[in-house]
């Protein structure tokens, strides 16, 4: 694990040309979620599969829109009409939870439900921001996940942030770069404060800007992030519905949902590929749930994300295809040693964000998407959708 002295020479070199570049000193029930093992000839056999998997899940289309309109600023996103068009991105689906011991199952998910419909995001935001690139919000968030990674803080931590960021910047125009770490270290500084038991302190987040930024400016850059958001502060994060959706995927007659109960490494690498499609901007086209689904469609079956999930295959079918490079690319890695932490219980290290190898993931995500468009211009099956490995590959249930 990377420690504050491993970073201490790097620059934060946001008041130059060209990109930012950030700097850190600093018992269960079976179900059908498997992990990934590299197997290279396995890619064409997940284009070839495509048609068999999506006739297992045939229904009638929806025809249910998946990219958010832009939000110019705040008054439009509390008007009725721009309120009334995100309701309608959002698929009514019936409730997948079990009895709960303590609530009513129907009224927990409609509240689920409507928190997702209320936290709106906007994939077009960098329209408004002539200054930026897109590269550059990858940076940023690359380097909060480092963060995160050192100060052991959670993944729960690590996505509220990113919600904060995308979230204010739709709030706002002409954004400059050199502002971007303020603005990501502010988002993360809340939401440390939000999720974590004992949070950095003020001075340790502006310690990691290695000068960058001050204590006086993160806490203005705080107040003007939480006035953006109008105070909204507790969205329910993609893996907060990863959670969920594995919960219900292991849950059996022992177990109710208070406590997590499904094997760690399933939940690391269905996470990892997340932590990689979060990089990209156009996640910000899906909800939450929807994400999380079609993670998880990626790793199990049709059948399995449309029990724990509520959605049909129709509901989800857009983001599927978006994230078949990035799902295609987390398989070729393969199962990961999960990282320990000196300090956090053993059951609790799947929580703690860690720092992937972004930028050469990103770059074979690259070659896939130019791999598969090629393709699909020779072939009339749509891009390849991952079928989980054979039974013999799978690795042992932890």
């Amino acid at each position: 694990m990377p420690s504050e002295s491993d970073h201490q020479d790097k620059s934060a070199a946001i008041h130059e040309g060209g990109a930012p570049d950030f700097a850190v000193r600093s018992r269960k029930r079976k179900a059908d979620v498997v992990i990934f093992l590299p197997d290279p000839d396995e890619d064409v056999a997940g284009i070839q599969m495509m048609k068999k998997k999506q006739n297992e899940c045939q229904q009638p289309s929806s025809n249910l829109p998946h990219t958010l309109i832009p939000t110019p600023d705040k008054e439009e996103l509390r008007s009725p009409k721009f309120s009334s068009i995100h309701k309608s991105l959002t698929a009514a689906r019936d409730s997948p939870l079990p009895v709960l011991g303590w609530g009513n199952r129907d009224e927990v998910w409609k509240n689920m439900i409507k928190k997702e419909q209320t936290y709106v995001r906007d994939k077009l935001y960098m329209q408004r921001h002539p200054l930026l690139q897109p590269k550059m919000r990858v940076i940023l968030l690359d380097w909060l996940m480092e963060v995160c990674e050192v100060y052991k803080l959670h993944r729960e931590t690590f996505y509220l942030a990113q919600d904060f960021f995308d979230r204010y910047m739709a709030t706002h125009q002409n954004v400059v770069k050199t502002l971007l770490q303020l603005i990501g270290i502010s988002s993360l500084f809340i939401a440390a404060k939000r999720e974590e038991i004992y949070p950095p302190k003020l001075c340790q987040f502006a310690y990691v800007t290695d000068g960058a930024c001050t204590e006086e400016e993160i806490l203005n850059m705080e107040l003007l992030i939480m006035k953006a958001l109008d105070w909204h502060l507790s969205p329910l994060t993609v893996v907060s519905w990863l959670n969920i959706y594995l919960q219900i995927a292991y849950l059996n007659e022992i177990y109710e949902m208070l406590l997590p109960h499904y094997p760690q490494q399933i939940f690391v690498q269905i996470a990892m590929l997340l932590d990689l499609c979060v990089l990209d901007i156009g996640c910000l086209g899906y909800t939450y749930s929807v994400l999380a689904a079609s993670a998880l469609y990626h790793f199990s079956s049709c059948e399995l994300m449309q029990r724990v999930s509520g959605y049909e295959f129709s509901d989800i079918e857009d983001c599927v295809k978006w994230m078949v490079p990035f799902a295609m690319v987390i398989k070729e890695v393969g199962s990961t040693t999960m990282k320990q932490f000196r300090g956090v219980p053993a059951e609790d290290l799947h929580n703690i964000q860690t720092h992937i190898n972004t930028f050469d993931l990103l770059d074979k995500v690259e070659s896939k998407q130019a791999s598969l468009a090629e393709k699909s211009r020779h072939s009339p099956l749509p891009p390849g959708i991952l079928t989980p490995p054979q039974s013999s590959k799978k690795l042992p249930q932890l």
